[in-house]
């Protein structure tokens, strides 16, 4: 059977970096095992896909959308108040910057789509189901197939964490659900082939006339060449890692206080393997045990296993995630989660 020729979208997708980024990356190589895919990305990430040995013009397109997407994503980030905060604004924002990177692809790609070049048009990235696709139409109209997903993202806040939510400057996740009525969302629904959702939550917010179309596929996996090492056995102090970044949803202040009975009794020691804007916070937590807690920071993929394979619990205090791949690449290693 020959193997179908693909156009990959992924405008976010980078072997180097973390979150939505290495998904990307990740499922759009996973991808290219069983089809012929040419991958669409955003220039930002050309460099990092030279250095991971993809040819360019061959395995992937590099479209140079900063025009339109730097000083978007510069307003963005001022709307965030803060590092690593504002993810909610920071989605609006890329709302509004993505639909021209589309129309860079299509001012490339159309013809070759109209001409049948491509058996399938995926979107892999954006993750998230606020984002339109203009795209979609014109495949629709094309005759090929528009496939989007696996979308994944708007796992409500609990409402007992109202103040963290508010930490996080997440203002507009109070008013998120106005999304669901913009017509770009519903003309991409309507034009999609096929809607792949990553979560139950993500496929409830899909019209119920457009349920057929979804695919319910749960995007965590872990990559066996990235996470091969073998937790450690307990020899004498109980270890366990936090990863994640350091601001408040992710939780590692609740996960300190919890933990200071036994970090003061000498029992327990902990590894943060991450960064954030709450980093000095964490660390007056555990002022009157600090050679039982190992701040790291930030650390490269390879870094993060080898440090996490020393422990035996893997700490995930977090209040709400998309996706929560981290708890299985650390059952990955041997680690029990908590």
């Amino acid at each position: 059977m020959n193997k179908p020729n693909v156009l990959l979208i992924a405008e976010a997708a980078n072997p180097e970096w973390v979150s939505v980024p290495l998904v990307g990356w990740s499922l759009a190589v996973a991808l290219g095992k069983v089809a012929n895919v040419h991958i669409v990305t955003q220039i930002r990430n050309r460099d990092s896909f030279l250095r991971a040995g993809m040819v360019e013009g061959r395995d992937f397109t590099a479209i140079d959308s900063e025009a339109f997407a730097r000083p978007l994503w510069k307003l963005g980030s001022v709307l965030r108040m803060g590092e690593g905060k504002g993810w909610t604004a920071l989605q609006a924002v890329s709302a509004l910057s993505y639909p021209y990177f589309e129309r860079l692809i299509w001012k490339q790609f159309g013809a070759d789509i109209k001409a049948g070049k491509y058996d399938i048009v995926h979107r892999v990235t954006p993750l998230s189901p606020t984002i339109s696709s203009p795209i979609a139409a014109k495949c629709a109209r094309a005759g090929v197939p528009f496939i989007m997903g696996p979308l994944n993202g708007g796992v409500p806040w609990p409402k007992s964490f109202d103040a963290e939510r508010r930490q996080e400057r997440e203002w507009l996740s109070y008013v998120r659900g106005v999304y669901k009525a913009l017509p770009g969302r519903k003309k991409t629904l309507k034009h999609a082939s096929a809607v792949l959702v990553g979560s139950r939550h993500t496929q409830s917010e899909i019209p119920d006339n457009l349920q057929d179309k979804c695919i319910y596929m749960p995007e965590n996996a872990i990559d066996p060449a990235r996470f091969s090492n073998n937790a450690k056995p307990v020899n004498g102090v109980l270890r366990a890692c936090f990863i994640g970044r350091m601001v408040p949803y992710k939780g590692p202040d609740m996960l300190l206080q919890a933990a200071l009975p036994l970090l003061n009794s000498g029992e327990l020691k902990i590894d943060m393997i991450g960064d954030g804007p709450m980093l000095e916070q964490l660390k007056s937590i555990v002022t009157d045990c600090a050679d039982a807690v190992t701040f790291h920071g930030w650390c490269a993929h390879e870094q993060v296993q080898d440090i996490a394979a020393n422990c035996q619990l893997f700490a995930f205090p977090s209040i709400r995630e998309f996706g929560g791949g981290v708890v299985l690449e650390a059952m990955a290693l041997g680690l029990t989660p908590l």
